[in-house]
C-alpha cells in the first residue's frame, strides 16, 4: 500500500486509491476533493449533502468499527469517481469485516434505543446503490443524480 495522501481538493474525474489515516485533516481533504468534483459536475446542494453524509458515515464505520482492534494509525483505502450522472465511492478498511444481516434494524420499535445501525441505514437511504464485499470490509456506494437539476 502506498502512502499517497489526499492533498489537492481540485476536482478530478476519478481518484484513488487514496490511503487515508484516521486524522481529521486527511478525511477532510478527501471530502473537500469529492465536494469540489461534484460541484464541477453540477450537482446540487441536496446531492452534495446526501453524498457527504454517506461518505462521513462510511468512513466513520471503517475507522470506528472496522479498525476497532487495529493500531490507531492503520489506514483505509478510499476511491471515488464523479461523473455527470453518478458518484461512486469505495471505502475499504483493514478490519475483519462484518455481516450486514447482523446489524439490527434501527427503525424497529425494539431497536429505537439501540445506538447502532443508524449509519448503515442512512447510507442505504441516501445512496442509490450500496454493496459490501463478501468479507464485509469494503463498501461501494453509488449516488445517481435524480434529475438533471439535482
Amino acid at each position: 500500500m502506498s502512502n499517497q495522501r489526499p492533498t489537492n481538493p481540485s476536482p478530478s474525474p476519478a481518484s484513488g486509491p487514496l490511503v487515508v489515516h484516521h486524522r481529521p485533516g486527511e478525511v477532510e481533504a478527501v471530502q473537500a476533493s469529492l465536494d469540489a468534483a461534484m460541484v464541477a459536475a453540477g450537482y446540487s446542494k441536496p446531492s452534495l449533502f446526501a453524498v457527504r453524509l454517506a461518505f462521513q458515515e462510511a468512513i466513520a464505520n471503517a475507522f470506528n468499527h472496522g479498525h476497532r482492534n487495529l493500531p490507531p494509525d492503520t489506514p483505509a483505502k478510499v476511491e471515488y469517481r464523479v461523473s455527470p450522472n453518478e458518484v461512486l465511492i469505495v471505502i475499504e478498511d483493514q478490519g475483519p469485516g462484518f455481516s450486514r444481516e447482523m446489524v439490527a434494524d434501527c427503525t424497529l420499535d425494539e431497536n429505537l434505543e439501540v445506538p447502532r445501525g443508524r449509519g448503515v441505514m442512512l447510507i442505504r437511504n441516501y445512496m442509490s446503490d450500496v454493496r459490501y464485499n463478501e468479507k464485509g470490509n469494503r463498501i461501494e456506494m453509488v449516488y445517481r443524480r435524480p434529475n438533471p437539476s439535482a
